[in-house]
């Protein structure tokens, strides 16, 4: 990969002797992320499972660890000398049969961070939460900061899982400075396995789509790691952040991807019953042990408009979010080049 030019971050006492520790070194928003600390001097640790898999970009000023964040005397040791850590590790795939599998990673691994960033007098974490613990709405009245968890949210074990690891760190502001993020869908380049890349593979790769009725906020990766480095600087310990930009349905995203590949694929709509049947088809075959993505709570998901607000990231952090298209297109020429 190539060079990264540095943006100064402006402040005498963030430079490339501060250290920031990057859980999820690997993945799509760790990959950005890391590239975005890297261009504002940062000096950064990446805790990633398997160096072998990192396929980003090589710095200086970037060291990679492989670790485990249910090793809690290990963090101890990495997070030595640390100001900031930046959370990023999460299970997020929509196939676990139970909620024990989500806990490990995105509870018990967050709390073993958080209490290995208290002992080590980390400066700031930021904690890299979901939009969806926050209550969605229609485009008349988006779901923001204030509202509750809505069904079918409600019923997802990665979104409890992620609503207890982000509870827990909020617990903790008393002894160390917490800034929540909540990003919605994000789409961009980089990451060594596709997880919302996997909408843009379909696209690449088949001659049709099945469009669900429904509707996300989508946000470019870099504009949520920009964000994150934002939260260093400006967030107010123990608040909470959506980082969010378009509020599109389905169909407007996937003619929006259509437009910027060479495959003309043909978009065919899934009404929101057979999604529903789908989804309880899912459940009995969820029910004798077998994973799949289909289930109620998925199915439901796709069928709603799952808007959000991103003002009080806007006004606070002062960011620019970029348009989704641009996503797309950086992730296209991504998944070509690595497909």
């Amino acid at each position: 990969m190539g060079k990264v030019k540095k943006i100064l971050f402006n402040n005498s006492k963030m430079n490339a002797e501060t250290n920031v520790f990057v859980t999820g070194a690997n993945g799509l928003l760790g990959c950005n992320t890391i590239i975005e600390l890297l261009k504002c001097g940062f000096h950064v640790k990446g805790l990633l499972r398997s160096r072998g898999k990192y396929n980003s970009i090589k710095h200086e000023n970037l060291e990679l660890i492989e670790g485990d964040i249910t090793n809690k005397e290990y963090l101890d040791e990495v997070l030595f000398n640390c100001e900031y850590v930046i959370h990023l590790a999460a299970i997020t795939d929509q196939n676990l049969l139970n909620y024990n599998l989500y806990e490990e990673i995105n509870v018990i691994g967050t709390k073993n961070i958080l209490l290995a960033a208290i002992k080590n007098k980390v400066r700031r974490i930021i904690y890299v939460s979901t939009a969806n613990v926050f209550g969605f709405g229609p485009l008349n009245n988006l779901g923001d900061e204030t509202k509750k968890m809505k069904h079918p949210f409600d019923k997802s074990f990665y979104a409890n899982s992620k609503k207890e690891g982000q509870d827990f760190a909020l617990s903790k502001i008393n002894e160390i400075e917490v800034v929540i993020v909540n990003p919605t869908f994000m789409i961009g380049p980089y990451g060594s396995r596709p997880s919302s890349g996997k909408i843009i593979l379909m696209g690449l790769k088949n001659p049709y789509v099945f469009c669900p009725p429904g509707g996300k906020n989508f946000v470019c990766a870099k504009d949520v790691a920009k964000g994150i480095i934002r939260a260093m600087k400006y967030g107010v310990n123990g608040e909470a952040y959506l980082l969010a930009n378009e509020n599109i349905t389905f169909c407007n995203f996937f003619k929006l991807l259509r437009r910027n590949t060479k495959n003309n694929f043909l978009i065919i709509h899934v009404p929101k019953y057979a999604l529903l049947l789908l989804g309880y088809i899912g459940n009995l075959i969820r029910s004798i042990g077998i994973k799949t993505n289909f289930s109620d709570v998925n199915m439901k998901a796709l069928c709603i408009n799952n808007y959000y607000s991103n003002n009080k990231a806007k006004k606070q952090f002062e960011i620019n979010f970029n348009p989704i298209e641009e996503g797309i297109i950086e992730a296209i020429e991504w998944y070509s080049k690595t497909k």
